[in-house]
């Protein structure tokens, strides 16, 4: 018999706010050291009460613009009841009732074609602390506690695991050229439903729940070994299917059952009366619409447009920093795919050679358009532009200046390469008997030699022609 995956998503996705949701405390990136980053309120301290942090709201209405989501004017927050060391208040901060997004849509394109992906709902909720095991010790960890996330629930659209992966890589270009998370390990989990069915039932078949998930490649392995699990449970009655929760040891590859799936009657929920209702009225929503970013699709298009190959723009769009960068450089009047060869090509390999990332690079887009419009102009060539580069990446010097200082900025008259040329010519006899001889080599020899003495300034094709001309 031929069996239907069917897949349903809960992707938690950590937001980039310099504070938590309901307290001032700095965001979980902010800890350096284990329950570093708590107060009494995130703590769960008794008489604390949670006040809502306005760029959560505004970054989730976001999310779900960029989602095709509608969006409800009016939100409200409720209480998860139940208890784990690891939840300080024995209940979490969420949305039940009244989310903040819901019926939204997105596609996915995989080599099975096209399908669109209904959006349930997207709600915000306050992220649980970490529970830490060395040895026979468990030790709880608060920094995470109350961090802002939002919670996006698919409909079960999905009917294979590379859908699923598609999915989850779109989402976090995304939210990452858009500003609304860095999806980084940990900061986008996923919880995948998945059940299946004879091909052509209407009917759902059991489910079961893989819980916290960040891997890509994990994702899709556990997705298969469910399936497979199903579809020999259902074909050959070797085991009974339970709705329940598990969980994927990526050793074994295999999933293992947790507890019995919990259902809203276990977690009680019922309106936090310490948070009030929030009202987006016409004009909030349109300030956040203004600031909408540009669909990754779209901006896809405008770098291929601009000549971009494929590969550069998944890396650009990958990480909002330096798509950012890029746009910044064009708006200054830089090609597009000029700015983006010197950011992908030259930035990356200056902070390789550091052992550093793109995270660590500090070029403004001021300084970086100023180097590219130097060696248009002609003011430096390629090589002095590099030179100028390193210094701004590794000492954040101001370009104009460090030309001067080096001597790079100036267009070498004629006259000077003349001069240079000759002594050069004048100091290596052995290079120019080479070269006369018919050693190649020894031309290009006296070139660099030349290009030493200039010190990189003056156009390389010139000042190889007028040697040649000399030599001759």
């Amino acid at each position: 018999m031929k069996y239907e995956l069917v897949i349903g998503l809960e992707t938690h996705v950590e937001l980039s706010t310099e504070s938590k949701i309901f307290c001032s405390c700095g965001g979980h990136a902010a800890a350096d050291e284990p329950n570093d980053c708590v107060c009494p309120a995130c703590c769960g301290m008794p008489g604390m009460l949670p006040v809502m942090n306005k760029r959560v709201v505004e970054l989730a209405v976001t999310a779900g613009l960029m989602l095709n989501c509608h969006i409800n004017r009016y939100t409200t927050f409720d209480k998860k009841n139940y208890y784990y060391p690891d939840l300080p208040c024995a209940y979490q901060i969420t949305q039940l009732n009244h989310p903040i997004c819901t019926d939204g849509c997105v596609t996915v394109k995989t080599s099975e074609g096209s399908r669109d992906i209904r959006i349930k709902q997207i709600h915000m909720e306050e992220d649980a602390g970490k529970l830490v095991h060395e040895g026979n010790s468990s030790y709880v960890d608060f920094n995470r506690t109350s961090v802002p996330l939002i919670e996006i629930v698919t409909q079960p659209d999905f009917r294979s695991a590379e859908e699923v992966v598609t999915y989850l890589a779109k989402l976090r270009s995304m939210f990452r050229s858009g500003g609304i998370s860095e999806c980084q390990e940990g900061a986008m989990r996923c919880d995948v439903n998945i059940s299946v069915r004879p091909e052509g039932s209407e009917e759902f078949g059991v489910r079961t729940e893989i819980k916290n998930m960040s891997s890509f490649e994990a994702i899709e392995r556990a997705i298969r070994y469910e399936a497979q699990r199903h579809m020999d449970a259902l074909e050959f009655e070797l085991e009974e299917l339970v709705q329940e929760t598990r969980r994927f040891d990526e050793v074994s590859g295999k999933t293992f059952a947790m507890r019995n799936k919990e259902t809203e009657a276990d977690y009680r929920y019922f309106p936090d009366a310490n948070l009030m209702p929030i009202i987006i009225d016409d004009e909030w929503l349109e300030q956040i619409k203004a600031n909408k970013p540009v669909a990754v699709d779209e901006k896809a298009e405008d770098y291929r447009a601009a000549g971009i190959v494929e590969k550069d723009i998944a890396t650009l769009l990958s990480d909002h920093k330096i798509s950012r960068l890029l746009d910044d450089t064009v708006a200054l009047g830089c090609d597009a795919k000029t700015a983006a060869s010197w950011i992908l090509t030259d930035c990356a390999g200056i902070l390789r050679k550091d052992g550093k990332s793109f995270d660590d690079l500090v070029v403004t887009p001021e300084k970086l358009a100023t180097i590219i419009k130097m060696v248009e102009d002609g003011t430096i060539n390629r090589g002095a532009g590099k030179k100028v580069l390193i210094a701004v990446v590794e000492q954040d010097v101001d370009p104009v200046a460090f030309c001067k200082e080096q001597g790079l900025d100036r267009k070498v008259d004629t006259a000077m390469i003349d001069e240079v040329i000759d002594r050069v010519i004048a100091e290596n006899p052995k290079a120019v008997e080479d070269f006369r001889g018919g050693k190649a080599k020894a031309l290009q020899a006296l070139f660099g030699a030349c290009m030493r003495e200039l010190k990189g300034a003056g156009d390389p094709a010139m000042i190889k022609e007028k040697l040649e001309a000399k030599l001759a």
